[in-house]
């Protein structure tokens, strides 16, 4: 009989490449993870790993049983699920991670409708950049969590997850007020700018680098930042421009024009593939498209 808690190791290792990153994400030793994945081995009665030095990789075996491991894994969310339908009530801890523009707009009435209908959950919120969410969500970190891409830069599907569609927003650009309209393409119309730029790596930084690219320029970052707010303030400050989601938007500061542009970036709601049907995650994304709905009304 296979060990679930060792094939999520051995998923997880196909995932992070190392064992020493695997053993980070569980809070284990490398050598209890090396323990563990090989009573896995012993388990399946074929070698699941292929050791050159200290790299290791998955034998044929290996992969096949990854595969399988994904199955067993939503299966084994579905029991969970069903489990606890069956208790009745929709009680107990409730993980939520979100990022920033959606902590100030979509989680407080989503949160204050969860409380209000579902006494028994116990809420908490960790604000995280949507590129973190995956993991956290794979590790059992969180319950649930927001994901947002672009149209532009579309993120591809990840086999352990699940989801639906929340969200899909206009994208402005965000100019000090008195810039002049260029008209055609506002974005050729302020190539020579400085801008306020994400940080690297982020989707948001990915997304103003391609569309930039797109319109023949590579934008010249002036400053950093990560938090719309801030962002938002130093174009109010006539620091540079930036690419704003209508989300982050919502009420922007004196001296800011927004220009509308063609892209959108689509917010979802994810969790664990197999997890929809759990009360608490059902409820909370009942909640979430609650808030969604209600959020741009006047």
């Amino acid at each position: 009989m296979l060990d679930a808690r060792r094939l999520r190791l051995l998923h997880d290792l196909s995932r992070l490449g190392t064992i020493a990153a695997v053993a980070q994400a569980h809070a284990y030793t490398p050598s209890a993870v090396s323990q563990q994945l090989a009573a896995l081995e012993r388990e399946a009665g074929l070698p699941l790993l292929e050791r050159t030095g200290r790299r290791v990789t998955l034998t044929a075996a290996g992969r096949v049983l990854v595969g399988h491991a994904e199955v067993v894994l939503a299966a084994l969310e579905r029991t969970s699920a069903a489990l606890a339908e069956m208790a009745g009530g929709v009680t107990g801890p409730l993980r939520i991670g979100a990022f920033p523009s959606a902590v100030r707009t979509l989680l407080p009435p989503a949160l204050v409708a969860l409380g209000r209908e579902h006494p028994g959950l116990e809420l908490m919120v960790t604000e995280l950049d949507p590129v973190a969410v995956p993991a956290a969500l794979r590790e059992h970190r969180l319950d649930v969590g927001l994901l947002h891409d672009y149209d532009v830069v579309p993120i591809a599907p990840d086999p352990v997850l699940d989801g639906v569609p929340l969200l899909e927003e206009t994208v402005f650009l965000a100019v000090p007020e008195g810039t002049p309209d260029g008209g055609g393409d506002p974005l050729r119309a302020v190539r020579d700018a400085p801008w306020v730029l994400a940080s690297p790596g982020t989707l948001c930084h990915t997304a103003t680098a391609h569309l930039c690219r797109a319109a023949g320029f590579r934008p010249r970052a002036r400053h950093h930042a990560d938090d719309f707010s801030t962002v938002l303030a130093l174009v109010a400050a006539d620091q540079g421009v930036s690419l704003v989601p209508r989300l982050a938007a919502v009420d922007p500061p004196a001296g800011v024009r927004l220009v509308p542009l063609p892209t959108r970036r689509r917010t979802r709601i994810a969790y664990r593939r197999g997890a929809a049907g759990h009360p608490a995650v059902a409820a909370c994304s009942a909640a979430l498209r609650a808030a969604a709905e209600g959020l741009f009304e006047s």
